[in-house]
């Protein structure tokens, strides 16, 4: 038996393939083409020797960001400012709202009492031109039921 120790005897593995991935090639990149031409330049050595070649500027270093000339903390404060201001604007116009609506209701309410008003005055003031009222003697009324009875 020249079984590995950890397989059980009598079973077969099956082998298994491991695929890596291939790395791709970088692209090349395109020649970018200076806007002008630049100047030659040749440099004689010390030892006599002439060296000829395109001149480089020199490497410009980074700006340090500048600080804006009010902080942040000053910012979001002002952005808290304009945020309150408007809020109490529309407070402002909501107190004025239920106002305007207070009124109305109040003037509906004048209005139904007025004609509520005046329908009784009229009941009243036309009942006591017609005598057709009936006329109930309350000593000699029976009461059955809720219904006057002679």
């Amino acid at each position: 038996m020249n079984e590995p120790a950890n397989l059980v005897p009598g079973r077969r593995e099956a082998t298994v393939e491991v695929h890596l991935p291939t790395p791709l090639a970088p692209m090349p990149s395109a020649p970018v083409q200076p806007n002008t031409i630049p100047a030659v330049a040749s440099i004689v050595l010390p030892d006599g020797r002439v060296v000829t070649g395109y001149a480089l500027e020199p490497a410009k270093p980074e700006l340090p960001t500048a600080k804006p000339p009010v902080s942040r903390t000053a910012v979001n404060i002002a952005l808290g400012g304009i945020g309150f201001g408007a809020v109490c604007g529309g407070l402002f116009l909501l107190t004025a709202f239920i106002t305007a609506l207070t009124a109305l209701i109040t003037q509906l309410i004048t209005l139904a009492a007025a004609i509520f008003g005046g329908w009784v005055a009229v009941q009243v003031f036309s009942a006591s031109g017609h005598r057709s009222v009936t006329t109930v003697n309350i000593r000699k009324a029976v009461f059955k039921r809720n219904h006057f009875h002679d």
